[in-house]
C-alpha cells in the first residue's frame, strides 16, 4: 500500500470515530434532558436571594464568647507564623 491509500484510510477511520462519538453524545444529551424533565420536582424551586434571606427555624447569632476564642486564636495563628506583620 502507497501512503495515500494509508492516509485516506486513517482520515475515513477518524471521521468515522468522530461521528460515531458525536451521534452518541448527542443521544446521550437527549435523553439526560428528557430524563429530567421526566424526573423533575412537583414543587417549584426558589430562587437564590429569597432562599439565602430565609433562615432555618432556631437560627441565631454566634455567641459573644465564640467570637472571642476565634479572634484569640486566629491573632495567637498570626503572631506564630507571621511575626513581621503587626
Amino acid at each position: 500500500m502507497d501512503i495515500t491509500a494509508l492516509l485516506a484510510q486513517a482520515a475515513n477511520l477518524m471521521l468515522t470515530g468522530m461521528v460515531g462519538v458525536f451521534v452518541f453524545l448527542s443521544i446521550l444529551i437527549i435523553a439526560v434532558k428528557g430524563l429530567s424533565k421526566f424526573a423533575a420536582p412537583d414543587e417549584p424551586v426558589q430562587p437564590r436571594s429569597q432562599a439565602a434571606k430565609s433562615k432555618p427555624a432556631g437560627a441565631e447569632q454566634v455567641p459573644a464568647e465564640n467570637l472571642a476564642a476565634i479572634s484569640a486564636a486566629i491573632s495567637q495563628y498570626r503572631n506564630q507564623h507571621f511575626p513581621s506583620e503587626k
